[in-house]
């Protein structure tokens, strides 16, 4: 069976950042549960603006910033599959917008991950599973036909 999660930044976040549901998140994401990680393209640039937020707001040292960054850039080196941008998913993010409430990058997260159903359907024993801490976006994903969970479920 191959398991494979969708994650946008607000739950990727949680492997780096201790929050409600990274217990969850850092087991499934964890090497040893071998499951499919696959990311947008963007979500470099959400989760780096995630820890720089954190670091203004004190949550996180400047220390804790540089160590949390090498581990993401590490992991999106070695363990994640990135679902990258291109004309046609911009095309589809642009419609996700049109059609719900969405802001630019949730669309860009949910079109990366629709992108995906037609490539595991292929697979009979595959689920995709995305996953966001964004109540709103992972209404919309349901309705759009994923499979979602909430690591926020977790505590």
């Amino acid at each position: 069976m191959i398991k494979a999660y969708f994650f946008d930044s607000s739950a990727l976040v949680k492997r780096y950042v201790r929050e409600m549901g990274s217990v969850w998140v850092q087991t499934v994401t964890a090497p040893q549960a071998a499951n499919q990680l696959i990311l947008s393209r963007i979500t470099w640039v959400e989760v780096l603006s995630a820890f720089a937020r954190l670091q203004r707001e004190d949550n996180l040292s400047f220390m804790d910033v540089t160590a949390v960054t090498q581990a993401f850039q590490y992991d999106f080196d070695t363990q994640y599959q990135v679902v990258e941008l291109d004309r046609s998913l911009i095309h589809d993010a642009g419609k996700l917008v049109q059609r719900h409430p969405l802001r630019a990058y949730d669309s860009v997260q949910l079109a990366s991950a629709l992108k995906l159903q037609p490539i595991l359907s292929q697979f009979p024993e595959a689920t995709l599973t995305f996953v966001t801490a964004d109540k709103r976006l992972l209404t919309i994903a349901q309705a759009e036909g994923l499979i979602v969970d909430n690591p926020n479920d977790y505590s």
